[in-house]
């Protein structure tokens, strides 16, 4: 059973014999399901939860969103 696996920037599970892993010089291992994913967070160094797409920024609007109504 392969294990599974997540894409680091957007959240999404990548399927097994997909996507791309990137490795930095520090032994940081980012699996990526897309070129996109992988250009927004390596080259232009942007943050997920910045990101409207990603699963982190729903989750945090979420919580935003929970805490502005019990506020």
């Amino acid at each position: 059973m392969p294990k599974r696996v997540f894409c680091t920037f957007c959240g999404e599970q990548i399927e097994p014999g997909t996507g791309t892993m990137y490795v930095r010089k520090d032994g940081t291992v980012y699996n990526f399901c897309s070129h996109k994913c992988e250009k927004n967070m390596i080259v232009l160094k942007r943050k997920p939860r910045t990101t409207a797409w990603t699963e982190r920024f729903r989750q945090e609007k979420e919580q935003r969103l929970k805490q502005q109504h019990t506020g």
